[in-house]
């Protein structure tokens, strides 16, 4: 039991920076949760469903690549070879956005909302966006896919642990955060540890297959 509490806690490590990479990023959700945070408007509603969405997706990418695995046993290393591309593209992204920063501005719309409309706008910026797919259920999925059951596991939870602290920090802590977050410079900084974190599991996932 105590062979396998480092490969799995390194496994959970793993998947919470990866999930944090991907979640922490400028983007029309997070814009969207600050915004419902700064208005204190169904805040706890809003968040939860981002979270919800996101513990769905990637316990379906890394169950379903186990899935997968009987009948393509070669797909953990082509899995792992593309989200090392994805991952390297993905750090380049940031880097740039460090160059070019931006400011989340979430506090300029005007009125209120139902919970119903709330959580049917939190929904469409959550599902319609193609990228979501390709982060938790195709890279997350990939990259889970080359552990064993119980360190795949703790893999997703850690991934599913970055999503819930940032949705709910992001919502709970907006009026805190809102200086911080309206600031370029701050962004710049985010954009480049984001960058960092996504190029390190790149080179991780390669001398993981150079091995």
């Amino acid at each position: 039991m105590s062979a396998t509490l480092p490969a799995a806690t390194l496994a959970a490590v793993e998947g919470l920076g990866l999930g944090a990479g991907l979640i922490i990023a400028i983007g029309a959700q997070n814009a969207y949760v600050l915004r419902q945070g700064l208005r204190r408007q169904h805040v706890f509603a809003v968040a939860s469903l981002c979270f919800l969405i996101d513990c769905s997706l990637i316990a379906l990418g890394a169950g379903g690549f186990a899935s997968l695995l009987r009948a393509f046993p070669s797909l953990p290393s082509l899995a792992a070879w593309g989200g090392a591309l994805f991952l390297a593209l993905y750090s380049l992204r940031a880097f740039a956005a460090v160059l070019r920063p931006q400011a989340l501005k979430a506090a300029d719309s005007t009125g209120g909302s139902s919970r119903r409309a709330a959580v049917a706008t939190a929904l469409a910026l959550s599902l319609l966006n193609p990228h979501v797919y390709l982060d938790t259920v195709v890279l997350l999925g990939g990259v889970a896919a080359r552990y064993p059951g119980g360190e795949r596991l703790a893999f997703a939870l850690g991934a599913m642990l970055a999503s819930g602290l940032w949705f709910y920090g992001l919502g709970y802590g907006a009026r805190q955060l809102a200086p911080l977050f309206a600031s370029p410079r701050a962004w710049r900084l985010l954009d480049g540890f984001v960058g960092c974190v996504m190029a390190a599991l790149a080179v991780s996932l390669v001398f993981g297959q150079l091995r």
